[in-house]
């Protein structure tokens, strides 16, 4: 675990209306874009919504000023602050028609909370966005891109002057993606790769995605990125081993670690974890326990510290009782 001190915020200077904030887990990246109606995307997790408040006011765009909130997807680590400035500020917010779908008909796969187990905190989509559509601040122009793969309703944003795409979580400049074809369709990992090509027909010259560094070759990047769905499509549970170890080590990150009695605990109650023991490695969730904790210290995704299981990728937990707020989606009101 990290202090919050130890976070890396890196303002692009070199795009100067573009400004790209790497943030630690729980939370995505985010993006502040600026302007005379600035555009902030993916504003990070709920718990670290002060952060992301005060990152924006030391770029010059105080919170009350933001003129448009727009989520790549649903997902908690890309919309969790979603609710924090809708009720302070009144922002709007924006997602693609899908996701808006969803999220405003209190769907219960709305961000697929329940079946995550990934609390969000209630918020209405005020703008439907559809693929052509054009966002300004007045001083950059951002394409919506209808981008499936990792979600159905996953969007991008391209500021063509500058060649930089906002990639959310279609590809990362070190990993891929997780897909989840339990909530996304067995074909997420076409949808995927066609996103892939539509992208790389762009004239790209840099991408911020929602978790990493800066990539300054995204060109090369996706190609990578297809490179590895490609062998995925021949050997099926890699899917879910790279999905399962990506959701599990959130949660540590979410727990700040867990004893044994606890990953069990976690995992018997968990709806991905059944999907996947049962639906694609041929066995019960007990028996699925002790593979997934193998794999996960093997491959330098998680490591024992004496009795506790914690993430090795930087974080900063949230506070405990975060959750307490936060309702499955079908529960918010309406």
């Amino acid at each position: 675990m990290k202090s919050k001190s130890d976070k890396r915020n890196i303002l692009d200077d070199s795009v100067s209306s573009i400004l790209f904030f790497q943030r630690l887990f729980p939370s995505a990246n985010s993006i502040l874009v600026r302007g005379n109606r600035p555009i902030l995307i993916d504003p990070g997790f709920q718990t670290d919504l002060s952060e992301t408040e005060q990152l924006i006011s030391n770029a010059g765009v105080p919170p009350s000023q933001v003129a448009l909130i727009v989520n790549t997807h649903y997902h908690s680590d890309h919309v969790g602050g979603n609710h924090g400035f809708q009720t302070h500020w009144h922002t709007p917010i924006a997602a693609s028609a899908i996701d808006a779908r969803l999220i405003n008909d209190r769907d219960r796969d709305a961000c697929a909370a329940e079946w995550l187990g990934q609390p969000v905190e209630p918020y209405r989509v005020d703008q439907a966005l559809m693929p052509g559509d054009v966002l300004s601040t007045g001083a950059v122009d951002l394409e919506v891109i209808a981008a499936p793969g990792h979600t159905l309703g996953h969007i991008v944003l391209f500021a063509r002057e500058s060649g930089v795409l906002i990639a959310g979580d279609t590809f990362h400049a070190d990993d891929v993606a997780w897909l989840n074809v339990f909530r996304e369709g067995a074909a997420a990992i076409y949808r995927m790769m066609d996103t892939l090509d539509r992208l790389a027909a762009l004239p790209l010259k840099r991408s911020y995605s929602g978790h990493g560094a800066p990539c300054e070759t995204p060109i090369h990047t996706i190609d990578a990125a297809r490179r590895r769905y490609e062998k995925w499509i021949h050997d099926p549970q890699k899917i879910g081993w790279h999905a399962c170890k990506r959701i599990f080590t959130y949660a540590l990150m979410l727990e700040d670690g867990m004893i044994r009695p606890e990953i069990e605990r976690y995992l018997l109650r968990a709806n991905w974890f059944y999907d996947y023991a049962r639906f694609v490695f041929d066995q019960s969730p007990a028996e699925f326990v002790q593979p997934l904790l193998d794999e996960c210290t093997r491959s330098g995704g998680a490591e024992w510290r004496g009795d506790k299981l914690y993430a090795r990728a930087p974080y900063v937990a949230p506070p405990r009782g975060y959750a307490d707020s936060a309702k499955p989606p079908k529960d918010w009101d309406r």
